[in-house]
């Protein structure tokens, strides 16, 4: 009733966000090319008075940025291959096979999305250090750093999302059993049917997944401090730019921070950019369910 008698209503709201949405990423982009001598003076300059590109140079040159890179990219890469390989493996077992204790299992998943990740921050950080055989340590886990010096580290307790189980469970149930049935008695195995029809037709919904999982992955910060305390050559991209703070004159560290934040965020704007229509697809088809 209030948008047919108000229809500017809407548009008002929508913009309203879009704007509110937008404007501090403007706000980061003019500060990144600002001189030291106009970040944070009064009265406040959105439009930079040159746009110079010295900031990136002294953020390259003290980040390290290739290094920092390629930490984050392995790390998210492993990350979000690992949840849609599990997620949606583990989504057609508990929507379409029958077996004992599935819907035990099931509600099992669901009760783990209760609890905060970094509640298993020190837990999982143990078990690194413990892991046999690896960084120095014996068969039983004692004498070294164990994984805690690997990149491996920083993927392992994101390895498994029941966030994922849970979205990709949920569509797989809509698919009709006749179709599977069919392609079993074609002489089709469980595998073969899981890649060939059940994953073709949840596309949308694993790009979902799957950006989700890499912004997390990508942004993360308390897991990957924890692990670069122990090895500082694991560092990755949101740690190195914190510590930008603590190695760039005062003076000149908000702007330098800025264009670092700038490089951070564009790889994961870039691949929005490219799978933004099977995303609104799986949110829309989300929204539905």
């Amino acid at each position: 009733m209030i948008r047919r008698r108000f229809p500017w209503l809407s548009y008002l709201l929508v913009g309203t966000g879009a704007v509110l949405t937008v404007v501090p990423f403007a706000d980061m982009l003019m500060t990144s090319f600002k001189g030291p001598d106009e970040a944070g003076t009064l009265p406040y300059r959105f439009l930079p008075k040159a746009f110079d590109l010295s900031n990136y140079r002294a953020a390259i040159h003290q980040l390290d940025l290739p290094v920092l890179f390629r930490n984050s990219v392995v790390a998210t890469a492993m990350i979000t291959g690992s949840v849609l390989l599990t997620s949606s493996l583990a989504g057609y077992a508990l929507a379409k096979l029958r077996f004992p204790g599935r819907d035990f299992v099931f509600r099992l998943v669901l009760s783990t999305m209760m609890f905060p990740p970094f509640l298993f921050f020190i837990p999982h950080f143990l078990i690194l250090v413990h892991w046999p055989l690896a960084g120095g340590n014996d068969l039983l886990g004692r004498g070294g750093a164990g994984l805690t010096v690997s990149i491996v580290a920083l993927a392992v307790p994101f390895l498994v999302s029941s966030f994922g189980i849970f979205l990709t469970r949920q569509f797989m149930v809509s698919i009709p059993d006749e179709v599977l049935e069919a392609a079993r008695i074609d002489g089709a195995g469980e595998f073969a049917v899981w890649w060939r029809i059940v994953v073709p037709q949840t596309k949308p919904v694993l790009v979902t997944l799957g950006l989700l999982t890499f912004v997390d992955a990508w942004n993360e910060y308390i897991w990957a401090l924890l692990v670069s305390t122990a090895n500082p050559a694991v560092m990755t991209l949101p740690v190195g730019i914190q510590f930008l703070q603590d190695y760039v004159d005062p003076t000149r560290s908000l702007p330098i921070v800025m264009a670092g934040l700038v490089l951070s965020v564009l790889p994961v704007l870039v691949l929005f950019l490219m799978l933004q229509k099977y995303y609104i697809r799986g949110v829309m088809l989300s929204g539905l369910k």
